[in-house]
């Protein structure tokens, strides 16, 4: 049974920090692409930033220079270090591992930038 758990989230003030994980399990981690998208109300789900099986990334203009996504595949552990954060940032984060037609999805995690 394949699992994405996501944790990490929470309630920071514009210009905070969070990182948050997201640790698989019932999948050969190393093999699948990672990406973390978000759902702000309203809106459609949207990417944010993803890393390949080697290591490369690519990241939503939005955060761009803000956020950094990391893989540690000895942990079966994918991050976002989400820094310089602003209220727009607020959303639902969902960690996504995909490979070819293998597509799987977290439960969610909230993150709200307020003061």
């Amino acid at each position: 049974q394949v699992q994405l758990v996501e944790s990490g989230g929470g309630l920071v003030q514009p210009g905070g920090s969070l990182r948050l994980s997201c640790a698989a399990s019932g999948i050969v981690f190393s093999i699948y692409a990672m990406g973390w998208y978000r759902q702000a109300p309203g809106k459609q789900r949207e990417l944010v930033a993803a890393i390949t099986t080697n290591g490369g990334t690519n990241y939503a203009d939005s955060v761009k220079g803000r956020f950094t996504i990391s893989r540690d595949n000895a942990k079966n552990t994918v991050y976002l270090q989400m820094n310089s954060l602003k209220s727009e940032d607020t959303a639902v984060y969902y960690c996504n591992a995909n490979r070819w037609n293998d597509d799987y999805w977290g439960q969610g995690t909230q993150v709200t930038v307020s003061s």
